[in-house]
């Protein structure tokens, strides 16, 4: 029996939340899941510019800015020159944001392990392995949810 691959993707990311306005609370703040990423993605690289952060994300710049705008209004992210090229615009975490970016991470964290939870050890290894050859696979290809022509 042939499974919906679509269906099968589709139901996963509204049971993990990816349609969601907000994806979690914390610190007090209603967080989307882009700005969810955005602090991830902050808090993982090293002083990231807002180019590469936008880069990773796959989003372009003049909506980036306006999430990454979103974020330094509500103390969560500071924007400062790079002093060695002062055209380019560094992020960082505030106190505040680590704290808000720890909260999401703890929150995903006991989110997968109740979902894992369920699971065997051996399933748990299988699950984690099809992830890590799905994505590996899904960046070879150039293609992103574009309409076939014809």
């Amino acid at each position: 029996m042939e499974q919906n691959l679509r269906e099968l993707f589709q139901v996963f990311s509204r049971r993990f939340g990816f349609l969601n306005k907000d994806c979690c609370q914390a610190g007090g703040h209603d967080i989307s899941l882009v700005q969810s990423h955005i602090l991830y993605e902050i808090e993982h690289q090293h002083y990231p510019s807002m180019q590469q952060v936008a880069e990773t994300l796959g989003t372009d710049i003049t909506t980036f800015s306006r999430q990454v705008q979103s974020l330094i209004k509500i103390n969560l992210v500071t924007k400062a020159p790079d002093p060695k090229d002062r055209r380019i615009s560094i992020l960082s975490l505030t106190k505040e944001g680590k704290g808000v970016a720890e909260n999401i991470d703890q929150q995903m964290n006991q989110y997968l392990d109740d979902v894992f939870s369920n699971m065997s050890q051996k399933e748990k290894e299988m699950v984690i392995h099809s992830v890590q050859l799905l994505n590996k696979n899904m960046q070879k290809t150039s293609k992103c949810c574009t309409t076939p022509l014809g």
